[in-house]
């Protein structure tokens, strides 16, 4: 995937995050800020960072799925890694979210 094609595709990623919708606050989480540090590779691995708005954020499983399921519809990405920070049950909820299928 030459360069062009690779800011294609991180542009479609980003545009497909502002789909999702916090249902708390009915903001999208590229607005809220809760997706950092978002790299595209050229073999259409797509990392990033999670971040729930609080450590105790109720929806944070919720809102973890929605965003990878989001981004999975991306024509042309082919896996994801996803890193959930700055949450009580960060450790667990980066294996679940990396486990699911």
């Amino acid at each position: 995937m030459n360069e062009d094609a690779l800011s294609r595709l991180r542009e479609v990623v980003i545009e497909r995050l502002r789909e999702v919708i916090d249902p708390e606050t009915n903001a999208d989480v590229i607005r809220m800020r809760l997706i950092k540090d978002l790299e595209v590779h050229p073999e259409g691995l797509v990392q990033y960072t999670f971040q729930p708005s609080s450590p105790l954020c109720p929806i944070a499983v919720f809102l973890a799925t929605q965003i990878k399921q989001a981004i999975a519809e991306v024509p042309g990405v082919t896996a994801q890694e996803i890193k959930v920070e700055g949450y009580i049950a960060e450790e667990q909820l980066t294996e679940l979210i990396n486990k699911e299928a």
